[in-house]
């Protein structure tokens, strides 16, 4: 009875740990900081739970900072049509997105496009709460 209980109790702290590491957009990023930025693309992670794309941007002053920017998970992002072929390491993008709470350009991307067709988002998300990346003019 006592092994019973004690495989019952652990099937359930085993099911409540993926729900309690999930994190919020609060606990990273700061809706305070939104950013639109032109740069190369260094990465694309398609990772789970969320991908992610480097981008390498130039400041006003020359000094290049890489941008780790997430979004959401890669069955998503498919679901969206972009594909692994889509954007690549050396591609010219803008995005849009918020920095992060303590490391700025560890941010969360609302939208990105080619540099060459801005009008043509690869990927938009919704901010928090509910901010949309623009849309592109028709």
């Amino acid at each position: 009875m006592r092994l019973g209980i004690l495989g019952a109790a652990l099937g359930l702290l085993c099911m409540a740990a993926p729900v309690v590491a999930h994190h919020g957009f609060d606990t990273e990023y700061d809706a305070k900081k939104r950013v639109k930025l032109n740069g190369v693309v260094t990465e694309v992670a398609w990772t789970n739970p969320h991908m992610r794309v480097y981008i390498d941007v130039a400041g006003a002053d020359g000094k290049v900072i890489n941008w780790n920017m997430e979004l959401t998970s890669p069955n998503s992002i498919r679901r969206q049509g972009w594909g692994p072929n889509d954007l690549k390491k050396g591609d010219k993008v803008v995005f849009e997105g918020f920095g992060g709470l303590v490391v700025e350009s560890r941010g969360s991307l609302m939208m990105i496009a080619k540099a060459d067709t801005p009008d043509k988002p690869l990927f938009t998300q919704g901010g928090p709460d509910g901010q949309q990346a623009p849309l592109p003019t028709p």
